[in-house]
């Protein structure tokens, strides 16, 4: 959206330094509107000031996401520190970056006059538990993909362009099972290409990268000219999006083509939206008119799950709450969980639509 909405507000756009690079991406491929907005790189753990009256700081705080170099932005002002807990899971032990700063957090909670307010994503709150590290989806995309080892059939596998941790592991056990792993479609250049030059991943140089259809295409014949048993083409189209790399496989509309017993692991779930789920099917039943056989939900989610939630709430002891990131429907989970540590709704506990205002002090 920073591409279509930036211009309208007179402000930098602050971000950690893989967040700028993709910002900047965006920006110099918008056609309509120009972003002149001054784009400012700050990193987790680091704080700036904002605006002219010296007691308002932003702070970023290192937080575990599917995507890396991901952070929670801390506004500290006089009333209280206004903590944006959107998008997060607890990770002790990512793949790629540094653990979830927890000890942050608690600081943060107990420090001057506390936390006056805290949003949070609401998508897993219903979930019992604890969420997964990605290390645990490591593991089992490691086991499936031993499993097939053997196979002299084509193997692809599908995941999100952004998730560069999930993107390096399965790079990496392509090679660990004699395949040379290939990255196609536009995002997965996109993300991979900025991840591999900021550093915060080095694939092995024979590693290629191809985003315009034209170069993909000429890859694909020459994967099928050199045999599909030696090559792991790792594409976009998880979610079967009509226009995705797997989705033009799965049409035959690519000169790969898929048969009877080779297999397609889709590391990633389906978002849970109708658009979403239908299009998901719809791919599927394709790749499977053509004898693929599917190996599904290799996968952990980036969004914290109940007891998650819990220990957010226990760490920064914040006097409001916002649930975000849901329908109303949707906010129900932790309403009910927010309740239970004694938040009270139109109290202290706040549901409310976007574009509402929230009043939090007299």
């Amino acid at each position: 959206a920073i591409a279509k909405l930036a211009h309208r507000y007179d402000a930098p756009i602050v971000a950690t330094p893989y967040t700028i690079e993709l910002v900047k991406q965006q920006i110099e491929g918008e056609q309509k509107f120009g972003v002149e907005n001054d784009l400012v790189k700050m990193d987790a753990g680091a704080q700036m000031q904002i605006g002219d009256s010296g007691n308002v700081q932003l702070e970023f705080v290192n937080v575990t996401h599917s995507i890396i170099d991901a952070i929670n932005p801390v506004v500290h002002t006089p009333e209280g520190a206004i903590v944006y807990g959107l998008d997060k899971r607890m990770d002790h032990s990512p793949v790629i970056g540094d653990p979830i700063d927890m000890k942050r957090f608690r600081e943060i909670g107990r420090e001057g006059n506390g936390v006056l307010a805290y949003m949070e994503d609401c998508t897993n709150a219903g979930r019992k538990g604890r969420t997964p590290s990605e290390s645990v989806a490591r593991r089992h995309l490691k086991d499936v993909l031993t499993s097939v080892e053997d196979y002299d059939g084509g193997i692809v596998a599908t995941t999100f362009s952004s998730h560069i941790a999930r993107v390096s592991s399965l790079v990496e056990f392509a090679r660990d099972i004699g395949r040379q792993p290939v990255l196609l479609g536009r995002s997965m250049e996109k993300y991979s290409g900025t991840a591999e030059r900021l550093g915060f991943v080095d694939f092995p140089g024979d590693v290629g990268m191809y985003g315009h259809r034209k170069s993909v295409d000429r890859t694909f014949k020459r994967i099928m000219n050199e045999g599909k048993e030696n090559y792991l083409p790792i594409v976009t189209g998880h979610q079967g999006e009509p226009r995705a790399m797997l989705t033009r496989m799965g049409r035959g509309e690519t000169p790969y083509e898929l048969s009877e017993g080779d297999k397609v692991i889709f590391s990633a779930r389906v978002i849970p939206e109708p658009t979403n789920e239908g299009q998901r099917y719809q791919s599927e039943k394709l790749l499977g008119m053509q004898g693929a056989r599917i190996y599904d939900d290799i996968h952990v989610s980036g969004h914290l799950r109940e007891e998650g939630h819990y220990e957010m709430l226990d760490a920064l002891e914040p006097e409001h709450v916002i649930p975000a990131h849901q329908d109303m429907k949707g906010f129900a989970p932790y309403v009910d969980l927010a309740s239970e540590k004694g938040y009270q709704l139109g109290r202290d506990l706040h549901v409310t639509r976007n574009g509402n205002i929230i009043n939090l002090v007299e």
